[in-house]
């Protein structure tokens, strides 16, 4: 059996993103797509003074006319190292996650997709998780396919019989559709416990960033364990 999940490449993505890549065998990032101007590939939040505070990577290129793996980087990463020294460095775990995160922004390549898919990497072997992480546009699958049709074909190019996707996906998939391919549909659906941040009021639904500066690898994997399946 094989559980195979897709999602766009985000950077440093909350809780939910990390709990898909986990609970999968096989992780596919999917580049080979429209870029989505206003989404979440290049900007997140981090906690700033007790409160939720975006930040956003600039990027060059960036149009809703281009796919994302002809996107890159056109940031320099001072505004957010700043950013993060300036609000975490009381952090228990502040010295391990600010040497990820140097090693995340100084990755030699800066097309966006690769760029996110190392700082994912990076992350996954800090909490030990050894999902397979493959890349949409490298996996020889020439198809005009788009949306659920295109799903399901890498699905099936990958050899999986589950397909596990957000919560927020049972607007767009049926599961119906997918078992007639022989594949399992299952929705994750996220809980967000509260863990100690700063001296305030928990904050849900930040970064990854803020979650990893809090508490230890093993404490991150047991959030990372806490999801309803649907």
């Amino acid at each position: 059996m094989v559980k195979l999940a897709i999602m766009q490449p985000y950077f440093l993505p909350y809780l939910g993103y990390w709990q898909l890549i986990k609970a999968v065998d096989k992780y596919v990032v999917y580049d080979n797509v429209t870029y989505i101007k206003g989404g979440w590939i290049n900007r997140n939040n981090l906690l700033v003074s007790g409160e939720k505070k975006m930040f956003t990577i600039s990027l060059k290129g960036a149009s809703s006319f281009r796919l994302i793996n002809e996107i890159e980087i056109g940031d320099g990463f001072d505004k957010l190292l700043k950013m993060v020294q300036t609000n975490y460095a009381k952090a228990p775990y502040f010295n391990e996650v600010k040497k990820l995160l140097k090693d995340m922004v100084s990755f030699e390549s800066r097309v966006l997709s690769g760029f996110i898919t190392n700082s994912l990497r990076i992350i996954l072997k800090y909490l030990n998780i050894d999902t397979e992480i493959l890349i949409s546009s490298e996996l020889s699958l020439h198809t005009e396919l788009k949306g659920k049709d295109k799903v399901i074909k890498i699905c099936e190019h990958l050899g999986a019989d589950t397909y596990y996707n957000a919560i927020g996906g049972q607007e767009l998939y049926s599961k119906a559709e997918f078992v007639a391919h022989g594949i399992e549909l299952r929705f994750l659906k996220t809980n967000l416990r509260p863990y100690t941040q700063q001296k305030c009021d928990f904050v849900p639904g930040l970064s990854i960033l803020d979650l990893l500066m809090f508490n230890s690898p093993e404490s991150v994997n047991q959030m990372l364990d806490d999801y309803e399946l649907v």
